[in-house]
């Protein structure tokens, strides 16, 4: 998702948004700014000692005298090390620190915020606020920000210190940083939308990228791997013309910065030595003056360097605050209530959604939901594709809310539950099933909190819930439960991975139970047998299942039918095909498609069976065997 820069904050406030981070580490920070001018201090001191060297011992002759100054040049130059050195200690290890605390606090509010959020956002995105932006931050804490403010002390205490020996030679340098202030105004107004613009490509880039990895098997499988190519080309270039857009801008006011010094570097010697020659100065003044411009150079150069930093922090800055700032309208409520002794009974109260985004001409998605499910019931939801299925499923644990209505359990709604509380009364098994970079154990665990994964209570969780889901091909891997499946868990079949992810929310052991068609990707007599199990271990549990097959169908207590965002029907199963035409429509397509699939696998000569599919004899047979 690309965002318009960040208009309405000056530059200050909006770095000063990261007050609340630093502010546990500001007294090591401010100390090593501290030493940081306490460096440039001394270094400015060299001239001075110079001046007083050139006039009294080596114009004198006093040897002696001459080789205490020198000895007290080095000094000064050894205690400006020791003051940068201790500069980089006192900073760098805070700097980190709060990088860890934005980072931390940055994924956790992307807990936090509710799945329209995701929807909205790319991933690629997040990542590159994640890791590249926090990490400029701490770059520009630790380095950028420490030097900007000591250069420009320097720049002024040194431009102060120059009216001592003339002030003619003082108003030289003074009038060649004009121009330099003017380039600083005009770099300030081109290179921030530049920075910000170049930061949201970089994140585009990294969605391809991204993308492309997790899509890798599609890309080969359609031999679009050329395609993806030049698609991720064209973005690389935008990104290249950006980037070399900034390095003009940076390049514009480089050149002013290393001008102007240069020029008052020339003009200067030249009045310098027509008012030595006046005897209005004298030759170690001149010295002097020399010696001060050229340890003032590098602050000066430095200046459009820590400056464009600061313009890349600003807009690091405001791109992580704009997922800080995002509005999060799932949240736990003000006054929370708590089902101590939850029942599972699960009820929609003219339940309505539709997305954010939707049109207001556009009707609502779920239009006045009004079901019931029992405690300890299974209820089967079934509905032709786009009926609103899925999006049903997300209400109870609240992965979106409901625009209008209730969704209530045991009475209470869902609403003024805690969203963990929530979540735990409530597990879903979705039909994409998600595994994570981590062990098998880990994977099914991942709703038990309350059980230590090496206790014997969770091993016997572990296992029980793999032989529900059918999962005994954990035992084969090459370190059974503990071996890592990768990411996504892209190593395993999509059978696989579904009998884990149905494993993990049965472990969950919840007492209401929502599966959006969690066997889709078995064989039927992998579900057939699943199914078994899933009628022993629901016996107490309120389940509300998405169905695609009749199979599935037959595991339910009733079955709720959805047509148009509303429920049209609830029944068993018979009294449904008895009583509704479109229900027997719905149950026809799920028998077409398992006979299909049937006869795929087993038949020698699928093409005469998809013949007597074809002609619609399967569909007449399974329906005159629901009667």
């Amino acid at each position: 998702m690309t965002t318009s820069p960040d208009t309405r904050l000056s530059t200050p406030k909006a770095l000063l948004r990261l007050l609340e981070f630093a502010r546990p580490v500001l007294p090591r920070l401010f100390a090593g700014g501290l030493s940081a001018l306490a460096a440039a201090l001394i270094a400015l001191m060299i001239p001075i000692a110079l001046e007083w060297l050139i006039e009294g011992p080596i114009a004198s002759g006093e040897v002696s005298a001459v080789a205490w100054g020198a000895i007290a040049v080095l000094a000064l130059g050894l205690l400006e090390a020791t003051m940068v050195y201790l500069r980089r200690w006192l900073i760098l290890g805070p700097a980190t620190l709060v990088e860890y605390d934005i980072r931390r606090t940055f994924f956790n509010r992307l807990q936090h915020l509710p799945v329209s959020f995701h929807d909205r956002w790319q991933s690629g995105q997040l990542l590159s606020r994640m890791m590249q932006d926090i990490g400029l931050i701490r770059r520009w804490m630790a380095f950028g920000l420490v030097l900007l403010v000591v250069n420009i002390l320097t720049i002024i205490i040194g431009a102060i210190l120059l009216f001592q020996w003339h002030w003619a030679l003082a108003l030289v340098f003074l009038v060649s940083g004009v121009p330099l202030w003017i380039q600083g105004f005009l770099f300030e107004r081109t290179y921030g939308s530049l920075t910000r613009l170049s930061q949201d490509q970089q994140g585009d880039l990294a969605t391809s990228v991204e993308e492309s990895v997790h899509g890798i098997r599609v890309l080969k499988a359609f031999g679009r791997g050329p395609h993806a190519l030049r698609r991720f080309t064209r973005q690389a270039e935008t990104l290249r013309d950006t980037e070399m857009r900034k390095a003009g801008s940076i390049a514009r006011v480089d050149f002013w910065l290393v001008v102007m010094p240069e020029l008052a570097f020339g003009f200067s010697l030249l009045l310098g030595i027509w008012l030595a020659s006046q005897g209005q100065l004298a030759v170690g003044e001149m010295i002097a003056y020399f010696a001060m411009l050229t340890i003032l150079r590098w602050p000066i150069e430095s200046i459009g360097f820590l400056f464009s930093f600061l313009m890349d922090a600003r807009t690091a800055t405001d791109r992580v605050f704009e997922v800080f700032d995002a509005h999060n309208d799932i949240a736990d409520p003000a006054d929370p209530v708590t089902i101590s002794d939850p029942q599972g009974a699960l009820t929609f109260q003219g339940a309505r959604f539709r997305y954010q985004d939707a049109g207001s001409a556009e009707p609502d998605l779920l239009d006045g939901i009004d079901l019931e499910v029992r405690p300890g019931e299974t209820m089967a939801l079934v509905g032709l594709t786009g009926s609103g299925k899925t999006t049903l499923t997300t209400l109870p644990t609240r992965l979106y809310d409901v625009t209008g209505g209730r969704v209530l359990i045991d009475g209470v709604d869902v609403r003024d539950l805690r969203l963990v509380e929530l979540r735990r009364i409530i597990a879903t098994a979705f039909e994409d099933a998600t595994l994570f970079s981590a062990s098998v154990r880990d994977n099914v665990l991942l709703g038990r909190d309350d059980l230590d994964p090496r206790s014997p209570e969770a091993e016997r969780v572990l296992r029980e819930a793999l032989e529900v889901a059918q999962a005994s091909f954990v035992d084969d891997l090459p370190e059974g439960a503990e071996t890592k499946i990768g990411e996504e868990g892209m190593s395993l079949s999509g059978g696989q991975r579904q009998r884990l992810a149905l494993a993990r929310a049965v472990a969950a052991r919840p007492a209401v139970l929502v599966m959006d068609d969690p066997l889709s990707a078995l064989d039927v007599e992998t579900e057939e047998r699943v199914q078994a199990e899933l009628r022993r271990v629901l016996a107490g549990t309120t389940a509300l299942i998405v169905a695609h097959r009749p199979s599935t169908v037959a595991l339910a207590d009733r079955v709720a039918l959805l047509e148009g965002g509303r429920i049209t029907a609830v029944g068993t199963h018979h009294e449904l095909m008895r009583s509704s035409s479109h229900y027997r429509s719905v149950i026809s397509s799920f028998e077409r498609e398992e006979a299909e699939e049937r006869a795929w696998r087993n038949d020698p000569n699928p093409t005469a069976s998809l013949d007597i599919i074809e002609t619609g004899q399967i569909a007449v047979v399974a329906e005159e065997d629901a009667r």
